[in-house]
């Protein structure tokens, strides 16, 4: 499928959570005159606890890659997992550009910011020994998951999403959420733009906010989601176990192969 821009953040390559399969077939599926890396691609800090890199991982490198020699102009906007990679932010490697930010316009004109959002995390702002604690408690729970869905298949069930689950139903999950959410909108009414394009937080979204509109493209260890936009300049969510099933069902090869 041809598509003008895709956004996808938090693959987290490096990690066991890491969905590298979906999104390689995601990948292969579509074709691209801009693609955003919009952080936490590489888990850095899960390969400093123990070295993980099955070869699944290695072949969303090269097939981003592969797109970039084949004329998508890839945007790398590195995380806080990933945070060591931008100290070479400014540089191009062919068509891989390293940015801190970077304003995208859309096809119909708009102007969005796009960023991956830690610097609007106060967790990870003023208490990095904090964020790592957490990230380890996230870790244990998307192992649990899979333990979790593996029990689920055997009797025919979909996925399911504990660490999801219990971040929607935590009430201080819920308000840190949207407290981020309200400040990225800020942040970016303040720059002047019409949108914003983030992720970090794992929680897929577009929605108004006072005038800005804010689109958080999710994450690739839980919903499997990337933000699109078409060739006319439209917005949309796609879940790609949602889309792929869809597309399988319609007998859209060109999407479900």
């Amino acid at each position: 499928m041809r598509l003008r821009s895709v956004f996808i953040s938090d693959v987290h390559l490096g990690s066991k959570g890491c969905r590298a399969d979906l999104l390689l077939e995601f990948l292969k599926s579509v074709e691209v005159d801009y693609l955003f890396l919009v952080g936490d691609i590489f888990d850095l800090w899960a390969m400093r606890k123990g070295f993980f890199w099955p070869q699944e991982h290695n072949n969303v490198v090269r097939t981003i890659l592969g797109k970039a020699k084949g004329g998508t102009r890839v945007i790398y906007i590195p995380g806080n997992h990933d945070g060591e990679l931008r100290e070479f932010c400014g540089s191009v490697f062919g068509n891989l550009e390293i940015r801190r930010e970077f304003v995208h316009a859309t096809a119909d004109g708009r102007r969005l910011l796009v960023m991956h959002g830690d610097e609007f995390d106060i967790v990870v702002k003023c208490s990095p020994w904090l964020a790592k604690l957490g990230s380890n408690v996230y870790d244990f729970l998307l192992g649990l998951n899979r333990h979790v869905n593996a029990m689920r298949r055997l009797f025919g069930m979909p996925y399911w999403s504990l660490a999801s689950y219990l971040k929607h139903k935590a009430r201080t999950a819920v308000q840190y959420i949207a407290s981020f959410e309200q400040a990225v909108a800020h942040a970016a009414r303040k720059r002047g733009v019409d949108g914003v394009v983030c992720g970090h937080i794992h929680r897929a979204e577009i929605r108004d906010i006072d005038g800005v509109q804010y689109c958080n493209d999710g994450d690739w260890v839980e919903s499997c989601t990337a933000l699109v936009e078409d060739m006319n300049g439209r917005l949309a969510l796609w879940s790609w176990p949602e889309v792929r099933a869809r597309a399988q069902s319609e007998g859209l090869a060109e999407i479900a192969a």
